[in-house]
C-alpha cells in the first residue's frame, strides 16, 4: 500500500475534416488478445501471490499480486541473495508501519510464466514480517507497473490468472462495473451503514489481507460508528512493521451493486495519512474482494466484478488477541493482547506453538485457521521454556 508518482493514461483521438468542417472520430480498440494463463496461491485474509523469476535467474520468487502498490518491490534479503546493484534515490514511501526513503534496481525483468516484463525499477523494501505472517518467503510485490500494462482477470473459483493485451473485451453478464479514479491506486466510491449512512471513497486493495478499514479520523469525524459497539484491541502488520489496531463490525457495506451485512472492519489510526484522508477513508481489502472473479482493466479505467463460488462465504469474526509469526520455522507467539481470550488462556510471549488441536504439521496458515472457531475451546499445544504444556482458547465473537 505505497504511493508512487501518478501516472497518466492517454487516449489519442483522431480529427477528420468532413465537408468542410471537423469531426471527432475516436479509434476503434482492437480486439484484447490472451497473452498466457498461470495459478495463484491464496493465504488467509484473501491475499494472492504468484511465481516469477528475475532477469536470468533459475529461482521462482514469490510475488504478491497487489492493487494497493503504486510500483513494483523487491524484498531488501532477495536482492542481496541474486547480487543486484542497488542505486539510492530520494523517493519515499509511506506505508502503515511507516515511512522511509528506498533504494532502486533499475531496469530489470520478470519472467512471469508465459510473458516477461521488461524495463522495471523496483523498489527496495524489507518484507521480513510479511514472510514471517504468510509462513513462506515473500520476495516482492507487483502493482501498477504490472496492472498498467494489461488486462488481468482474476479466477478465484479455479485460482487462475489470465493476461490480455489492451483492447475490447466482453464482461460476464450478473456482474457490476467500477470506474475507479487513479493515482497509481484505484479508488472506488463505497456506500455503507452503521450509525448512518455514507458514501466515500476508499482504495481497492488486493493486497490488504482484511475486509475494511477505515481511518481512525474518518471514522471519528463522519461519526459512521456505532457509539454503544466497543472494538477490540489486535495486531495487524505493515510496511515497516507490526501495528495495533481496532477491530469491529459495521453494519453493511455496498460496493457496485453488491451489499453485504455485518462486515468485519479495522479502525487505523493513520499518523503517516497513508489513506490521504479526507480524500480517501480506507481501503477495502482482499477477504471481501477475494468473493467476486474479477477483471482489472486499467487501460480503460475499469474494474468489473461477478460474484463467485465464495461470495456467500460467512465472513471471519472469531477474535484470540493472540499475534503469531513464523521465524526460523517456529511458530512463535509475539503479541497477547490484554484481557484478550489468548490472556485468560495464558499465552504469553515467546511460547513456540507446536500443534493446534490433533495437527502439527507446522503451518501456520492451518493453525490460524483452526483458531479462527468461536463457541468452542481449542487446544493449543506450545513449549515455554524447554516445557511441554497445553493452553486451551475460546475465540470471541466479535459480534456480541
Amino acid at each position: 500500500m505505497k504511493k508512487l508518482s501518478c501516472i497518466l493514461l492517454i487516449q489519442l483521438l483522431a480529427l477528420i475534416p468532413v465537408f468542410g468542417f471537423g469531426q471527432e472520430i475516436l479509434s476503434p480498440l482492437p480486439q484484447a488478445k490472451l497473452v498466457t494463463r498461470f495459478p495463484f496461491k491464496q493465504y488467509s485474509g484473501g491475499v494472492m501471490t504468484i511465481k516469477a523469476k528475475l532477469n536470468d535467474g533459475n529461482d521462482s520468487l514469490n510475488f504478491i499480486l497487489d492493487t494497493g502498490s503504486g510500483g513494483i518491490s523487491l524484498d531488501s534479503t532477495t536482492c542481496s541473495n541474486v547480487g543486484l546493484v542497488l542505486r539510492a534515490s530520494d523517493t519515499t514511501i509511506t506505508g502503515m508501519g511507516g515511512t522511509h526513503k528506498v533504494s532502486f534496481a533499475y531496469n530489470q525483468k520478470l519472467h512471469l510464466p508465459g510473458l516477461t516484463l521488461d524495463r522495471l525499477n523496483f523498489h527496495v523494501n524489507n518484507y521480513e514480517i510479511l514472510s514471517a505472517v504468510y509462513g513462506e518467503k515473500i520476495d516482492g510485490i507487483i502493482g501498477y507497473s504490472f496492472f498498467s500494462r494489461y488486462i488481468i482477470k482474476i479466477n478465484f473459483n479455479n485460482k487462475m490468472i489470465e493476461v490480455y493485451t489492451p483492447g475490447e473485451i466482453e464482461y460476464p453478464k450478473g456482474g457490476t462495473i467500477l470506474r475507479p479514479a487513479f493515482t497509481t491506486l484505484p479508488i472506488v466510491p463505497i456506500n455503507f451503514r452503521d450509525a448512518k449512512k455514507e458514501t466515500f471513497n476508499f482504495y481497492f486493495d488486493t493486497g490488504g489481507g482484511l475486509c475494511f478499514l477505515l481511518s481512525e479520523k474518518f471514522a471519528s469525524d463522519s461519526g459512521i460508528l456505532l457509539s454503544r459497539r466497543k472494538p477490540v484491541i489486535t495486531q495487524a502488520e505493515g510496511m515497516g512493521g507490526r501495528l495495533q489496531m481496532k477491530l469491529t463490525v459495521i453494519n453493511q457495506l455496498q460496493i457496485g451493486s453488491f451489499k453485504f451485512k455485518r462486515v468485519p472492519t479495522y479502525i487505523y489510526d493513520d499518523i503517516y495519512n497513508v489513506t490521504s484522508y479526507p480524500f480517501v477513508g480506507g481501503l477495502v481489502g482482499n477477504d471481501l474482494l477475494r468473493r467476486f472473479n474479477m477483471i482489472l482493466n486499467y487501460p480503460k479505467r475499469e474494474i468489473h466484478l461477478v460474484p463467485n463460488n465464495y461470495f456467500s462465504d460467512p465472513f471471519d469474526y472469531a477474535y484470540t488477541g493472540l499475534a503469531i509469526y513464523l521465524f526460523d520455522e517456529k511458530i512463535i507467539v509475539d503479541e497477547v493482547n490484554e484481557k484478550s481470550p489468548a490472556e485468560k488462556a495464558g499465552f504469553q510471549k515467546g511460547d513456540i506453538i507446536i500443534g493446534v488441536n490433533d495437527n502439527f504439521n507446522n503451518n501456520i496458515q492451518d493453525y490460524k485457521n483452526q483458531l479462527q472457531v468461536t463457541g468452542q475451546k481449542v487446544k493449543v499445544v506450545i513449549i515455554r521454556n524447554g516445557q511441554l504444556d497445553e493452553l486451551y482458547i475460546k475465540p470471541k465473537n466479535i459480534l456480541k
